[in-house]
């Protein structure tokens, strides 16, 4: 019996396999063999750029991280001075202020969520806090490889270079290239994801929308991008409005709600998602990016509802299967949270995080056994970006067993892994308070405060420390800050009265 030939692919057909099986590299390795012997040819060369951008691709729906100019010298604010709930700035309070009991914050000060997000990483405050606070989270800009782009691409436009150098822009005829829609495109997300040249992006998208008329939607999508890159809010809202005036697309919305967002409008943005919705029913994108505003401004039961709807259309969607989860251990059913937590697991996802959050769950419903073994998994895998965290978290299950020298080297252990994890100074801080340490704890206290300015319990435990000592203008200075954080404790209210007298009497 004869063996059947096997068929082996080679050339441009070969490069175009690789591609669709997403072998990048190997795809980019026959582009760059066939344009050494080739270097007008065209597709290959399209194809090449396509295989560079793919490697570097950023989704621009999520990447919202913003830099301290964007943050504290954002101009395009439209109400600085917003009612409560209607601002990302002002979000809806409650009896209890912005009830940080039932959703504590994080080291960077933001709410609790199921999942960290780029946008939500900066903690609210000045800019001498954001300079403080140290900047763990990967930065949204694409990986580009900034060397290596001086030759020229064949008849000084295009060639495939030996040492893997491929692009020249400032020899690149931008007009001619941007214009052929053969090769416009994939030259436009070379140079915004691979090069990162915006200026040059928004160029090649301006020549090809005019080559097409004004009338293809997808320059229009990509000059928004440009413009948000750009800072230029009110000109990316522009392109896609009119994006949507020629066809409805999920990304057009969610773009549209995301650059209102960006200028602080919840209600413009939740209004765009919703006209989405009336136009692709329960889209996954459209309700959380609805979930997630909702959680920005303090309506925890709205996004806790929407994020239901996401799960009702995709059950695997695990940013939605960790914010309920985070929602009921909160809301004191750990044992709900639990469910929600193991299903993640079960689904394939692993991390220190995820063993931490069962382990805490099952330390809340009694459950010890699987406890200590979530735990014990969490600390074997942990990263060291996570690792004060989880160090934290183990100290804070001493406590509640009463083992407090164990969850005092637990606190010194997270510490030695993150110096500026506030809040293992301050719990550091009362444990020295109980054994008599009183300077001890407050130079951990202060240590606190000066990490974490607007952090309640450092202010409130500094505060009571002085109120002990007689400082009672230092005192008051600081139960003043900590009622800006959490407006009606009364702890801090009582000490403020009774320290009015005093003042009154001077």
């Amino acid at each position: 019996m004869s063996e059947e030939p096997v068929i082996e692919f080679s050339g441009f057909i070969k490069a175009c396999r690789l591609f669709r099986e997403n072998r990048l590299s190997e795809a980019e390795a026959v582009c760059t063999n066939l344009l050494r012997k080739n270097p007008l040819d065209q597709a290959t060369w399209a194809l090449k750029l396509q295989c560079l951008s793919d490697s570097t691709y950023i989704d621009e729906l999520e990447n919202e991280d913003m830099g301290l100019a964007e943050t504290f010298l954002d101009q395009n604010v439209i109400a600085p001075n917003a009612r409560p709930g209607t601002s990302f700035a002002r979000p809806k309070t409650t009896a209890k202020g912005v009830n940080p009991i039932l959703r504590p914050t994080t080291n960077a000060g933001r709410p609790l969520s199921g999942v960290v997000r780029p946008q939500s990483s900066f903690k609210p405050g000045s800019m001498d806090q954001a300079v403080r606070t140290a900047r763990t989270a990967k930065t949204a800009r694409a990986v580009s490889s900034t060397s290596a782009r001086n030759m020229r691409l064949g008849t000084a436009s295009m060639a495939a270079g030996a040492d893997g150098e491929f692009v020249n822009l400032a020899r690149l005829n931008i007009d001619k290239y941007a214009a052929d829609p053969q090769v416009n495109r994939q030259l436009f997300e070379y140079v915004f994801y691979y090069i990162n040249d915006i200026k040059t992006a928004h160029q090649i998208a301006g020549t090809a929308s005019k080559a097409a008329g004004f009338e293809d939607y997808y320059w229009k999508n990509q000059l928004a991008k440009c413009y948000l890159r750009l800072g230029m809010i009110a000109d990316a809202t522009k392109q896609l409005q009119s994006s949507l005036e020629q066809r409805k697309l999920i990304e057009t919305f969610a773009f549209l709600a995301k650059t209102y967002n960006r200028v602080d409008q919840p209600m413009a943005a939740l209004k765009t998602y919703s006209a989405g919705l009336e136009v692709f029913p329960e889209d996954v994108t459209m309700l959380t990016g609805m979930a997630r505003v909702q959680e920005a401004l303090g309506e925890y039961d709205i996004s806790i509802a929407l994020y239901k709807r996401v799960l009702d259309a995709q059950a695997n969607n695990i940013e939605a299967i960790a914010c309920v989860a985070t929602t009921y251990y909160y809301g004191g059913k750990p044992e709900i949270a639990l469910r929600y937590y193991r299903r993640i697991l079960q689904m394939g996802y692993t991390s220190s995080e995820l063993f931490m959050n069962i382990g805490l769950c099952c330390l809340a419903a009694q459950q010890f056994d699987f406890a200590l073994s979530s735990i014990m998994r969490a600390q074997s895998t942990m990263t060291e970006d996570v690792a004060a965290d989880i160090w934290f978290n183990v100290a804070q299950v001493m406590v509640e067993v009463g083992d407090l020298p164990a969850a005092s080297r637990a606190y010194r252990i997270a510490l030695t892994h993150d110096p500026d994890h506030s809040e293992s100074l301050v719990n550091l801080g009362i444990l020295r308070y109980r054994e008599g340490k009183t300077d001890e704890a407050r130079s951990m206290y202060a240590a606190a405060v000066a990490k974490n300015p607007l952090m309640f319990e450092g202010n409130y435990n500094l505060g009571l420390v002085c109120f002990t000592q007689g400082k009672y203008h230092e005192c008051r200075r600081l139960m003043e800050r900590a009622l800006e954080v959490f407006p009606d404790h009364e702890h801090c209210k009582k000490i403020l009265n009774s320290i009015k007298p005093l003042y009154e009497s001077i």
